[in-house]
């Protein structure tokens, strides 16, 4: 039997599909007051968010989010927390949702190599520059994730489970 799915009182027949957020992670890390940021073109807008990306197949959330670290900014990232996990769906209507794990840590040295497709660059901003950008936000995101970073050391890494095949 098909399962049905209502958004916004109308209702849609699913198929055999089960519905799936989009898995991504993302990394948070302050040096001398200021917040690693990537400033990206997104959707034919540029626009600022935290190193971020979507999960491979087969890899740890922990993997993902060192991975996705150094493909944006050329900076190694240590995990040091789970700050937290993020539900966001930019717009409802196109039945797209977010499932964001935000991880909190450190960056050392920065590597050569050219910076993932679409990042124009990676940059250390205060917070109120980053207030003062918020238009430019890839999403509301941005900022919560740097007030949830203020506000608390997050959890600790081995509250996510591993599971070994």
């Amino acid at each position: 039997m098909p399962r049905v799915l209502c958004t916004g009182g109308e209702i849609k027949k699913l198929t055999n599909n089960v519905w799936k957020p989009n898995t991504t992670v993302a990394s948070i890390c302050e040096r001398d007051g200021k917040y690693l940021l990537v400033r990206e073109n997104a959707s034919g807008r540029v626009v600022y968010n935290q190193p971020a990306g979507h999960l491979d197949p087969g890899e740890s959330l922990v993997e993902a989010v060192i991975r996705e670290t150094l493909e944006e900014t050329r900076y190694r990232f240590t995990p040091q927390s789970l700050q937290g996990i993020y539900r966001f769906s930019p717009d409802p209507a196109k039945d797209k949702t977010y499932l964001r794990f935000l991880f909190r840590g450190e960056v050392g040295e920065r590597v050569e190599g050219e910076l993932d497709q679409g990042i124009i660059a990676a940059e250390w901003l205060s917070y109120d520059e980053i207030v003062a950008c918020r238009a430019e936000h890839r999403s509301p995101m941005v900022l919560q994730c740097i007030e949830d970073f203020n506000n608390g050391p997050g959890y600790p890494l081995d509250i996510i489970s591993k599971v070994f095949a």
